[in-house]
């Protein structure tokens, strides 16, 4: 399998109080395409840092990240973004739905944003959310959803946009058991793509199954991983 993303020695540190506190100690990480990875590790291990930094929303202190064969640290920050909007989905606790807008316009964006035409973009969008058991609420507004409802809202929208790479942080927080189970299978059924990678943060051990791969952090740093057998 070819690395779909990679981590070289990751350093994050922030300032409080004339204190310096090192939240990332030079994590290392491969993901690779067709693979569904899981980090998982004690709070406050860095893990949500991590995850930020991969996806380009917060520079490290120190190291690189490559993902799909581009260099995050050489790009500016609207390159960064146009990159972001283009290559990856993003699936973070806060769920971000426009109020104003249905469902199906929320899925709609990433692909309305990169110039697809409005009625074929919403169109694509509800395609999208049948595969989360969502097509009969395309036409509401996010505050007319459930805390879960929205959250599977938001899968759709990260992955609209055939994305390379999938980031998710705790994505069954919200769910019951069945829609945990299906959010995970529709993501497993995307990871299994020679194209695309998945990786998520999670505390549920409900998932693990889920996963090819457990990566375990803690510290700062990646300590260990775990290939599952299916």
């Amino acid at each position: 399998m070819s690395i779909a993303l990679s981590s070289h020695n990751i350093v994050k540190n922030f300032s409080s109080d004339d204190t310096m506190i090192n939240v990332l100690k030079g994590a290392n990480l491969n993901i690779y395409f067709g693979e569904l990875a899981m980090l998982i590790g004690p709070s406050g291990c860095g893990k949500t840092t991590l995850l930020s930094i991969l996806t380009g929303i917060m520079k490290p202190t120190q190291g690189k990240v490559i993902v799909n064969k581009v260099d995050l640290g050489s790009l500016s920050d609207k390159q960064n973004v146009i990159f972001r909007r283009t290559h990856l989905g993003l699936v973070f606790q806060q769920f971000n739905l426009l109020s104003h807008l249905t469902v199906a316009e929320n899925v709609a964006i990433p692909l309305i944003a990169a110039g697809v035409l409005f009625k074929d973009a919403v169109q694509k969008a509800k395609i999208t959310l049948s595969r989360f058991g969502m097509s009969q609420h395309a036409n509401k507004k996010p505050n007319q959803l459930s805390g879960g409802q929205q959250q599977r809202v938001a899968f759709a929208r990260a992955l609209v946009h055939n994305p390379k790479v999938v980031f998710c942080d705790e994505p069954t927080s919200s769910l019951d058991a069945q829609s945990g189970y299906q959010v995970m299978q529709a993501l497993q059924e995307i990871a299994v793509q020679p194209d695309c990678a998945v990786i998520v943060v999670t505390h549920d051990n409900r998932i693990y199954p889920f996963a090819d791969r457990i990566i375990h952090m803690n510290d700062g740093l990646i300590v260990k991983e775990e290939i599952m057998k299916h």
